[in-house]
């Protein structure tokens, strides 16, 4: 019954007697000011709180603050506000809350909270990290950003080269606007790429071979005319320019009048930028347009993923490679400009991060249909007559080569290996490429310990790290040895044409003749230069190149 009375809704004053019965009477209340309040009390509180004006005040936890103490009527009644009680648990004259403050009689930190726990954060301590299966050993998991042109990692080399490269085309439309009247090609042929002729283009630094080195034609058929930027024509009498005039570039190019062995070196050209300016130039609208497309949307993905130094190594070396190998085997006549090589190389990189990350992606086959369809789009363009194939194919091996060297080792490679503990991770945590602090600290650990670094690998470790230094090895001698080629040795290679174009005649022209200096003496001039039928064909390579 004692029981059963407590939990009443009310409680009749002392010394009174409810319903007939005789109880033992409360005891009496000390004092008002000190009274033990029902809910808790603190013997070991001994300071005290001054008290607060026409109010009642308790001891314990809850000394100092407005509590009524009345026993005429000890029914719950809510309180019409409820703040954090979290500071009654703190020493005292921590908090000194404000009067008419209603403090939560069970915010004890025991009483079980009434509202749903809240879910588990990375910032909270119950975080399991301690689980090598969550994400990936030491890898966390990246917050999904917004998706925008400028969210996440700012691609600035992309933007960078992407703005240059625009700017550059425009310097083309006005130069060939001031030298013939028109910003594009429209005579004597029209420029189907919609952009300028192909001399201004070589003015301006196109790889033209003999800018660049001897001609063996051009030497033995001792040839002293060339066309001029401006021209428009193909009449032999517009034929009154020099080497050096055309190629423009501020010199680099001699007289080569009484030069009659091309093996002689002492007037040779030698402007070998043009190897590296063409990666700004482009031949048209529709050129620079597609490249473009490319450049912001594969480009710039990779850049994320690698970081900006990685992508302008892969960027400008399978630029420079395609040159160098187009240089070497393709139509001496052909004018070659555009960033195909390099964005075959950014090509090479995105079917690397495909094959590494096969058994992660949703639908790898589907990637993979889109990633050859590009490819063999691109490649069968390079085989119409005047584009240079080279390029694409040279740019796309040296994006392999480097992109072997310098991302991480293949997923199931680094399983059998033991490089990562434990060996999976997602797509979205798991970099393509070292990140800056690993690589720093690979370096690091290799420069206290350089024994140590290698001790304790598997053999497939070693075998395909020696396959990446190999490979690696391989690309720099490789062009070293074209190099070479180019300036020296001069070998050339009959059945590599049909990498570039196909067996087809047109008009009693093949496609894989068009670019050739084939040399004609012209008539009404003392000059030797080139004959009407070179004229066509160079201005046939400005068509489409690269």
């Amino acid at each position: 019954m004692a029981a059963n009375d407590y939990y009443n809704t009310s409680y009749p004053p002392p010394n009174s007697q409810p319903h007939g019965k005789a109880d033992a009477p409360l005891p009496p209340i000390p004092n008002a000011q000190h009274a033990v309040s029902p809910i808790s009390s603190s013997p070991f509180n001994d300071n005290t709180y001054p008290p607060y004006p026409s109010t009642t005040h308790s001891s314990g936890a809850l000394d100092g603050y407005p509590v009524n103490t009345s026993y005429s009527n000890t029914s719950y009644n809510p309180p019409s506000q409820y703040d954090s009680t979290s500071y009654l648990n703190d020493p005292p004259h921590r908090y000194d809350p404000p009067a008419g403050r209603h403090p939560d009689p069970f915010a004890d930190q025991n009483a079980i909270p009434l509202q749903s726990q809240l879910k588990m954060d990375s910032r909270s301590p119950t975080r399991y990290d301690g689980d090598p299966e969550r994400f990936g050993a030491g890898v966390e998991r990246k917050k999904k950003k917004k998706k925008g042109w400028f969210s996440g990692r700012v691609t600035w080399v992309v933007y960078i080269l992407t703005t240059v490269q625009i700017g550059v085309f425009v310097g083309e439309l006005i130069k060939n606007g001031i030298l013939t009247g028109s910003p594009i090609q429209t005579k004597p042929n029209f420029n189907i790429m919609i952009g300028p002729s192909p001399y201004v283009l070589i003015n301006m630094g196109a790889r033209f071979t003999p800018c660049m080195h001897n001609i063996k034609q051009v030497i033995e058929a001792d040839v002293q005319a060339w066309p001029c930027p401006n021209t428009t024509s193909l009449d032999p009498g517009t034929l009154t320019c020099s080497l050096s005039e055309l190629c423009g570039m501020s010199g680099g190019v001699p007289d080569q009048s009484g030069i009659t062995d091309f093996r002689d070196r002492s007037k040779e050209p030698n402007q070998w930028w043009r190897f590296i300016v063409p990666i700004f130039l482009h031949a048209g609208i529709i050129h620079i347009g597609f490249n473009m497309l490319l450049q912001l949307t594969l480009g710039r993905d990779m850049e994320k993923e690698i970081g900006p130094l990685r992508f302008s190594v892969v960027y400008f070396s399978a630029g420079i490679f395609g040159f160098v190998l187009g240089g070497n085997y393709a139509a001496d006549g052909i004018t070659s400009v555009g960033a195909s090589g390099s964005l075959f190389g950014v090509l090479a990189l995105t079917l690397l991060d495909l094959c590494y990350n096969w058994s992660t992606r949703r639908s790898p086959v589907k990637d993979l249909l889109f990633l050859l369809l590009d490819v063999a789009i691109a490649f069968v363009l390079g085989l119409l007559p005047g584009l240079d194939n080279f390029s694409h194919i040279g740019g796309f091996l040296m994006g392999l080569v480097l992109g072997i060297c310098l991302l991480h080792s293949p997923q199931s490679l680094r399983e059998r290996t033991g490089h990562d503990e434990p060996p999976y991770a997602t797509v979205d945590t798991q970099p393509l490429a070292p990140t800056a602090s690993e690589s720093k600290f690979n370096m690091q650990k290799f420069a206290r310990a350089p024994v140590g670094f290698f001790k304790g690998r598997k053999p497939l470790w070693w075998v395909w790290w020696l396959v990446r230094v190999g490979g690696l090895v391989a690309a720099f001698i490789g062009f070293i040895l074209l190099l070479k080629n180019f300036y020296e040795w001069r070998n050339t290679c009959k059945w590599c044409k049909h990498l570039t174009c196909l067996p087809i005649k047109t008009n009693g022209v093949e496609w894989c003749d068009i670019g050739g200096l084939n040399l004609t003496k012209s008539s009404g001039t003392t000059k030797r230069g080139l004959g009407p039928v070179d004229m066509l064909q160079l201005t046939a390579e400005a068509m489409g190149m690269m």
